[in-house]
């Protein structure tokens, strides 16, 4: 009897360091909650020491706070009180909301003033800003007086102000805010040396690292049609963000003519050609919410020639006689793994 408890208790003792010595299960956690009309995710692999309740009150605070900077739907928001700033003197601006201003200024540039955050009276006009649906179409001699109205050329930017040519110049940055908030959960990650993440707020995504399966976090790219959501591509991208711009989801009919929401500042009219989806790879969310815009409303031709003179990643889907085709910039095959 005395030898069977002897053995037991080795066998015990074996287990015990057997169990002490395997490693932990690697579990992944996921935060999330509603933000800027939208949702937002964020998913990384577990760590040890890290107060998930701290850390979601602080992604929560972060997205509250750049909301109150930069959103036009608030109407005492910073951004909105410099939209109500009917004045040619500098308004003074938050170091944020400078920064998002002087990367939308820059984009602007890169694109031909195709990506034009001055361009609200005209999405207003069309009805897909928070006047919502014109009771009737704009006319031509409306349109062209409202595009007087707009132009980054009316917008300078200084350290510590924003100053408008033009008192009732109106700055929208919803094609761009989206993306630095992503940029900015992302960085509050790193600094918790979470380095295995997943940031997505209404779509815009900043990944890092692998899952805890060890594989890639794979990101399906939706198929541009209105009446189905289905999946076109699924892709890796490594440590980089990926924003998708697409006129599928946000248009209407009116005497069976199809309006999209994305609109062409050079013409003052909702776009006309065969681009349905544009999709940017990019170390910065913010770089690439605000690219996806761009090289959507531009066009097959001019997209991929903006692509390859500034080495951006993109892939442009065309609707081509009921199919829908693919191209890509060399960036693009560069940094993407597809699956």
């Amino acid at each position: 009897m005395r030898t069977f408890s002897i053995y037991a208790l080795a066998i015990a003792i074996v287990t015990a360091i057997l169990t002490s010595c395997a490693p932990a299960k690697v579990t992944e956690s996921h935060l999330h909650g509603p933000t800027m009309g939208t949702t937002y995710n964020v998913k990384f692999v577990s760590k040890a020491g890290v107060d998930e309740a701290k850390l979601h009150k602080q992604i929560d605070q972060i997205l509250v706070d750049i909301n109150q900077l930069m959103s036009t739907y608030i109407p005492d928001s910073e951004l909105s009180r410099f939209n109500q700033w009917h004045s040619v003197e500098p308004f003074p601006l938050s170091p944020q909301t400078l920064f998002v201003l002087n990367e939308a200024k820059r984009l602007g540039e890169m694109s031909n003033d195709i990506l034009d955050v001055t361009l609200g009276p005209l999405v207003n006009l069309w009805g897909f800003g928070p006047q919502q649906r014109p009771e009737k179409m704009p006319t031509d001699a409306l349109i062209q007086a409202t595009k007087q109205q707009i132009g980054l050329d009316k917008l300078s930017v200084d350290p510590s102000s924003a100053t408008k040519s033009v008192p009732t110049l109106y700055v929208d940055l919803s094609t761009i805010a989206k993306g630095y908030a992503v940029d900015q959960l992302a960085e509050l990650l790193l600094s918790y040396r979470i380095d295995n993440f997943l940031v997505e707020i209404g779509g815009e995504m900043r990944l890092s690292g692998i899952k805890a399966n060890n594989e890639p976090w794979k990101i399906a790219i939706e198929k541009p049609a209105s009446a189905e959501r289905s999946v076109q591509k699924i892709i890796s991208i490594g440590n980089n963000a990926v924003a998708t711009s697409g006129d599928y989801r946000n248009y209407y009919e009116e005497d069976g003519v199809r309006y999209s929401h994305l609109i062409d500042p050079s013409t003052g009219y909702p776009i006309t050609h065969n681009v349905v989806s544009a999709t940017v790879v990019h170390h910065s969310s913010m770089t690439a919410d605000g690219l996806a815009t761009a090289l959507n409303v531009m066009g097959k031709d001019k997209a991929l020639a903006l692509a390859d003179k500034y080495d951006i990643a993109v892939l442009l889907i065309t609707k081509e006689n009921d199919r829908f085709i693919e191209y890509t910039s060399a960036k693009f095959e560069q940094l993407v793994t597809v699956h």
